[in-house]
């Protein structure tokens, strides 16, 4: 089983970037452009690894190679992006990879492309990329509409890797530091599956009319040094028994005050006898509906504030309070039928960015996450 933090090492201490590997600082996914960029580099990885895995990370400085690291990214449906923009789409994983000199909730990206035999080629457009365009990698540039010479990469990958393997005092090391230094202040805890897995979680429990909820969870799968999931907002459910290991999350979502919560999205990780696991994904959510007239209500109060945003004006101290649920209430609205509110969200940004309470753009992040999860997953569906 390979350590991924340790992989992640290999890359970075051995390889400037290359025919299969790649790093970005960031990766932007709210935008065409950002997802034209980014499923380039997957046409190009792919193309030009057709026997081994190929590597893309993210959160990495680009000239020094500096661990700046990234936020938790939650999007169990990125591959639903993948394919519906390509074609011989490879089959890739996004993992959340904890680094211990990342400040708390910063981790580095580690995609995984895995081989594929056949060409992946845009199936339609997106941005300034037109359909029928494929991409090769030439040294560490991804580039279009090329038949470059394919590097035998594979020797190369399954050193890489098996340099990577885990060993016991990797384990122990991992169980260790999450039980007496990541969380120490949590009652962090450990399950061992089949003899040979181990999962460290910790959270704040609390109880909301009368039903047990967790939240600042964290949980990481100590084998390959991922983080299954973090957060600072969700309420989340978790379930365990000999052979599985089950998270809930839930929104806290409503208008005025009046809140209720709703569950979203199931992980299941399944263990197995014979050393092998899986984690699938499934969205629950159904969204909220609304009185149209208490929406339109808020649809326009928030365009009110955003425009002023826009155009530089300042706020009243009543529209500074508006803020605090701007994100959320424009995601209900757009559920609720106001398609324009997503871009109308997008375009404060910036200005969310900014803003001294951090809790702004955390709950704009929160927002972009979640319509990300629904969206892929209607694509997929449809």
């Amino acid at each position: 089983m390979i350590n991924k933090r340790l992989l992640i090492k290999n890359l970075l201490a051995y390889y400037d970037e290359n025919s299969f590997y790649d790093k970005k600082r960031q990766l932007n996914l709210h935008t065409k452009s950002g997802k034209a960029k980014f499923l380039k580099h997957i046409s190009a990885l792919s193309n030009s690894n057709p026997e081994n895995n190929a590597y893309l990370v993210v959160g990495i400085e680009d000239q020094d190679n500096q661990i700046t690291g990234v936020d938790f990214y939650d999007d169990s449906k990125i591959q639903n992006l993948v394919n519906a923009y390509l074609s011989n789409a490879p089959i890739i994983t996004y993992e959340n990879v904890p680094f211990l000199d990342l400040p708390e909730g910063k981790v580095v990206g580690l995609v995984t492309i895995a081989p594929n035999q056949l060409q992946t080629v845009f199936k339609r457009p997106i941005s300034d990329i037109e359909g029928g365009t494929y991409f090769m990698r030439q040294g560490s540039t991804s580039v279009p509409n090329e038949q470059a010479v394919i590097a035998n990469n594979k020797e190369i990958v399954n050193s890489i890797e098996k340099s990577s393997q885990n060993n016991l005092t990797n384990i122990l090391e991992g169980v260790i530091t999450f039980m007496t230094e990541t969380h120490r202040d949590l009652k962090p805890r450990y399950c061992v599956f089949k003899e040979q897995f181990i999962i460290c979680w910790a959270a704040t429990k609390k109880m909301v009319r009368g039903t047990p909820f967790y939240s600042r969870m964290d949980i990481e799968f100590i084998n390959e040094q991922i983080k299954l999931f973090y957060s600072n907002l969700d309420a989340v459910t978790v379930f365990y028994n000999d052979n599985e290991f089950v998270i809930t999350e839930y929104l806290n979502l409503g208008l005025n005050d009046r809140t209720s919560y709703y569950p979203f999205e199931e992980v299941v990780i399944q263990f197995f006898d014979n050393g092998k696991y899986t984690i699938s994904n499934r969205v629950l959510f159904e969204a909220p509906k609304y009185n149209q007239n208490i929406l339109q209500h808020i649809y326009r109060n928030s365009l009110k504030v955003i425009n002023k945003i826009n155009s530089g004006e300042k706020l009243s101290v009543k529209e500074e309070k508006l803020l605090n649920r701007l994100c959320f209430n424009m995601m209900l609205c757009f559920l609720n039928g106001f398609y324009e509110a997503k871009d109308q969200l997008i375009s404060v940004k910036d200005y969310l960015k900014r803003a001294q309470d951090p809790q702004l753009f955390i709950a704009f992040k929160e927002v972009m996450r979640i319509l990300r999860k629904l969206k892929y997953e209607t694509e997929q569906n449809e």
